[in-house]
């Protein structure tokens, strides 16, 4: 059963970090009993007094409604239910909005990224890839995106032996499946066992600025990351970079023109 204090906190308009530190000193249901004064004499600066006094003014039934209406599990990263492996990462989520079944996070998971723009060669091969991982009874972890992470999604469900998990850049209500293409794709993965996390809260839109925070999640919960035809300076070469500062194994698929291109300099020379 989700944490009414919790809840509340999750969804306080502050930065990760400043979540992360209040948490480590005092639990989600001290905070929501602190008085304003209670609050400066704790030396709690302005902004985070002020986003923690309209917190109060939001409304939760609303919200509760959507948890409940879609079976949201919402975990704190003390609780016991958190990913460990996720822990270790820097700037770990303080919460997890968790839809399907949360002990997929626990398991042998292999993240597969890449290319929005996908080419029919990328597509075959993430899907292949995330099949035959799948017949191994390992879960694939990747954004939901289109291109590459779609087909990495599909592959794993094809062999239905493991999970797949999608990690959102959105929250992870019904109303928010972006892109909205993927929407199948999404209610496949709840169909068939698998998980949809993110830690944004319920009503976040889909901003550029989210999916770099996905992406360390993504990287975070994998025990190693496979990129498809990644572009440069692409989202998917973020989950790599984040996956190596992690000390995660990193392998690569380019596009099938950079193959030949290379084996045929190669005949050349």
């Amino acid at each position: 059963m989700n944490n009414v204090y919790d809840i509340w906190f999750s969804t306080i308009d502050l930065s990760n970090n400043s979540k992360l530190e209040i948490l480590e000193k005092y639990s989600s249901k001290q905070i929501y009993g602190f008085t304003e004064n209670e609050l400066n004499k704790l030396n709690f600066n302005e902004n985070i007094i002020k986003r923690i006094g309209e917190a109060h003014k939001f409304k939760l039934d609303r919200y509760f409604n959507y948890l409940e209406k879609y079976n949201i599990k919402v975990v704190n990263f003390k609780d016991k239910e958190y990913p460990q492996i996720l822990k270790k990462i820097y700037n770990k989520p303080s919460f997890l909005y968790v839809r399907g079944m949360i002990d997929n996070l626990y398991a042998d998971n292999v993240a597969i990224v890449g290319s929005r723009n996908a080419t029919s060669y990328g597509q075959y091969v993430s899907k292949k890839i995330a099949k035959e991982l799948s017949d191994r009874n390992i879960n694939v972890v990747s954004g939901l995106a289109i291109g590459i992470d779609k087909y990495a999604h599909l592959g794993c469900l094809e062999s239905n032996i493991s999970k797949t998990i999608a990690v959102l850049g959105t929250g992870v209500s019904n109303e928010e499946i972006y892109p909205l293409q993927n929407k199948k794709v999404f209610e496949r993965i709840l169909e068939n066992n698998g998980t949809i996390i993110s830690e944004f809260k319920l009503g976040t839109k889909p901003e550029k600025y989210n999916f770099p925070f996905r992406n360390r999640i993504i990287s975070g919960i994998s025990n190693k990351i496979i990129v498809v035809e990644a572009e440069e300076n692409s989202g998917s070469l973020i989950t790599a970079e984040l996956g190596l500062e992690q000390g995660k194994d990193i392998f690569a698929v380019p596009r099938k023109y950079y193959i030949k291109k290379f084996y045929w300099n190669k005949q050349v020379n």
